[in-house]
C-alpha cells in the first residue's frame, strides 16, 4: 500500500542542480557557526531555508545533548522537513558538528523561489516529505504524551497528532521513561502529561495548545481579507485549496481536527484512480496538503467555524471558535458530514475511551488482543473491520438489516465474509455500554436476544449528519440539513448555493455522490466558479 511520502532510507540522493545553488545564493546569505554552536532548539520556527556549503550538522538529544542519529548533514544537503513549508517549529535541536558555513535564505523568499523552479522544489518537497515520514515513523520527536491509554486529554492530543502526521513518543505511565520526565519536569508522582522539549509541560493539554507549540495555528492578520475561505479539510477542501493556490488565489482553509475528514479515518482506500495497491484516506489528503502549502495556501487547524455572516458589501465573514474572525470574497462550504451518534446512555462518557468513530492506528492501539465491534454497513466500517482484524482478536459487525449487498462494494464484503477474524452479525445492535473510567462491556441486541460481549472498543460508523449547524441563515438547506445548490435553488452551476458567492462541495452538498474521487472534483472544479466571482468583484 502507497504512503505518504518516500522512504528516506530507500531514497537515492538527488543533489540540487548548481543551477539552484545560485538562486539560493542570490536570495540568500552566508553565516558561520563555530563547532558546537547550537542552530535551533526545539520550537524555534522554521523560518529560514538553510543550505549546507561546508561543516556537518547534527540532530541532538533533548536531554542528554549527544548526539541523537548516527548520520549528519553536510555539504550539498539542506535542513528541515516538510513544516518548514507552513512556518512550523522545530521538534528535534540541531548543532554544529564542526565548523560550518550556510547559506539562509527567508522561508518568504524560499517558498517565492520553489514556486518558480519546479525542479528544485520537486527535490526539497520529497527530502522534506520523506523526512517527516521517518520521523512519524521513528518517533523522532521531542513532543512526548505520557499516560494516553488512561487520561482522555493525552488521548485527544495523540489522536490530534497521528492524524497530522506529526510524530510523537508514547509513554506508558510508570515506565522509567515517564520517571525520567517526570524528574526533567518536576512532575509530581505518576502523572500524564504532553510534554515539548526537555521540560515544556503543556497545562491542561489540548490539541489546539500543541498546534500552536508546532507552529500549526498560521498566523493570520484578522483585517485582511482573502480571495476564498474553505471551511474544512477533507478531500473537497484539500482539493480546493490546491487549485485555489495554483490559480494565484489568496486562500485560506480552516479545519477543526485533522486534514483529511471524514476519509482521513479510512484506513485503506482501494477504489481511487492512480493507487493500485490502495492509500490511507489521510496518507492521500496528506500529499494534498502538501501541493497546496507548495502553492500558498494557509492552513488553520484546530479551528472551527462557528458562525458565517454575509455584510453588505458582500464579503463573507467566519467567526471562529477562538473568537476571531476571517473575511473573504468567497466561501467555499467543505465541511463534510460526521458519523451520528446512537441514542445510547453514557455513550458521552465513554467517547475517546473506548467508543470511537475512526479507525487509524491510534485507535487500533487500544484493542490489541480484544473483541471489539464495528456498527456501520458502509464501505467505511468494512474497511475499519478489516484493518482492526490485523491488531484485534476478533471483530464483530454489527448491522441492523439482513443484508449489505446494497450498502457496500463487493469486493470488500467478500473480504469480510472469508475472514476468519471478522463476524457479520445481521439484525444486531448495541443497547448498553458498561464499565467504568473507560468501555468494558457491550450489550448486543442480537437477532431480539441479549448478548453481552467484554470489550473495550466500539468503532460507530453510522448514518451522516451534516456539519452545518455554522452556516445559521446564511443559505437554503434541505430537511436533514445538507447544502442546497444548483437547479435546487435556481442556479446553473451545480456548486453555486442561495447566497451569492458561497459555494457547497463534497459530502456536506445535497445529492453529492459520497465517494472520494467525487470530492476531489468537485472541489478543483469549483475554484473556477470562485476565480468568476472574485474577478467580477
Amino acid at each position: 500500500m502507497e504512503s505518504f511520502a518516500g522512504d528516506l532510507r530507500e531514497m537515492a540522493r538527488t543533489p540540487l542542480h548548481q543551477s539552484h545553488v545560485q538562486a539560493i545564493r542570490n536570495l540568500g546569505t552566508e553565516v558561520r557557526f563555530d563547532a558546537g554552536t547550537m542552530i535551533a532548539e526545539v520550537g524555534d520556527p522554521m523560518d529560514r531555508f538553510l543550505y549546507i556549503l561546508q561543516g556537518r550538522i547534527e540532530i541532538i538529544d533533548t536531554y542528554t545533548r549527544e548526539a541523537y542519529l548516527p548520520s549528519s548533514l553536510g555539504p550539498d544537503q539542506f535542513i528541515g522537513e516538510i513544516s518548514f513549508l507552513s512556518g512550523g517549529a522545530y521538534t528535534l535541536p540541531l548543532r554544529a558538528k564542526e565548523d560550518t558555513v550556510l547559506i539562509s535564505v527567508s522561508r518568504k523568499d524560499m517558498l517565492a523561489a520553489m514556486s518558480r523552479i519546479p525542479e528544485m522544489s520537486d527535490i526539497i518537497i520529497s527530502v522534506f516529505a520523506a523526512r517527516r515520514r521517518r520521523q512519524v515513523e521513528e518517533h523522532d520527536t521531542s513532543l512526548k504524551l505520557v499516560g494516553a491509554d488512561i487520561d482522555r486529554d493525552v488521548r485527544r492530543v495523540a489522536e490530534f497528532a497521528a492524524r497530522n502526521k506529526i510524530a510523537f513518543q508514547m509513554i506508558d505511565l510508570g515506565s522509567e521513561d515517564a520517571e525520567e520526565i517526570a524528574q526533567s519536569c518536576k512532575l509530581s508522582g505518576r502523572q500524564p502529561a504532553v510534554v515539548f522539549g526537555k521540560n515544556r509541560v503543556v497545562d491542561q493539554p489540548t490539541p489546539a495548545k500543541v498546534a500552536k507549540l508546532l507552529g500549526l495555528a498560521q498566523h493570520f492578520e484578522c483585517h485582511e481579507t482573502v480571495d476564498v475561505l474553505i471551511v474544512g479539510g477533507g478531500p473537497a477542501g484539500v482539493a480546493a485549496a490546491v487549485y485555489a493556490g495554483a490559480e494565484g488565489l489568496s486562500a485560506v482553509l480552516v479545519e477543526d481536527l485533522a486534514i483529511g475528514g471524514q476519509a482521513g479515518t479510512s484506513s485503506r482506500i482501494e477504489n481511487y484512480m492512480g493507487f493500485p495497491t490502495g492509500i490511507s484516506g489521510s496518507d492521500l489528503v496528506w500529499r494534498g496538503e502538501v501541493q497546496a502549502l507548495k502553492f500558498g495556501t494557509r492552513f488553520l487547524r484546530p479551528r472551527r467555524a462557528e458562525k458565517l455572516e454575509r455584510r453588505a458589501d458582500g464579503t463573507f465573514c467566519v467567526t471562529l471558535d477562538n473568537g476571531k474572525e476571517i473575511c473573504a470574497k468567497t466561501v467555499v462550504v467543505a465541511s463534510g458530514v460526521q458519523y451520528r451518534r446512537l441514542p445510547l446512555n453514557r455513550l458521552e462518557e465513554f467517547e475517546g475511551t473506548g467508543v470511537y468513530y475512526a479507525a487509524t492506528d491510534m485507535e487500533a492501539r487500544y484493542c490489541r488482543g480484544a473483541d471489539v465491534i464495528v456498527v456501520g454497513g458502509g464501505n467505511s466500517a468494512g474497511q475499519a473491520a478489516m484493518y482492526l482484524s490485523r491488531a484485534a482478536c476478533h471483530v464483530h459487525m454489527l448491522i441492523r438489516g439482513e443484508s449489505l449487498a446494497e450498502s457496500m462494494s463487493d469486493y470488500l464484503l467478500s473480504r469480510l465474509e472469508a475472514d476468519p477474524s471478522v463476524t457479520i452479525h445481521y439484525k444486531s445492535q448495541i443497547k448498553a455500554l458498561e464499565g467504568g473510567a473507560a468501555l468494558e462491556k457491550v450489550v448486543i441486541d442480537r437477532n431480539g436476544a441479549d448478548w453481552n460481549l467484554d470489550c473495550p472498543a466500539a468503532f460507530i460508523m453510522v448514518g451522516a449528519a451534516p456539519n452545518t449547524d455554522w452556516l445559521s441563515e446564511t443559505c437554503d438547506l434541505d430537511e436533514r440539513g445538507f447544502v442546497l445548490t444548483g437547479d435546487k435553488v435556481g442556479e446553473q452551476s451545480q456548486y453555486t448555493t442561495s447566497c451569492p458567492g458561497l459555494f457547497a462541495v463534497g459530502d456536506v452538498r445535497a445529492g453529492s455522490v459520497k465517494r472520494v474521487a467525487s470530492a476531489v472534483g468537485e472541489g478543483s472544479v469549483v475554484i473556477s466558479h470562485v476565480w468568476q466571482h472574485v474577478q467580477g468583484n
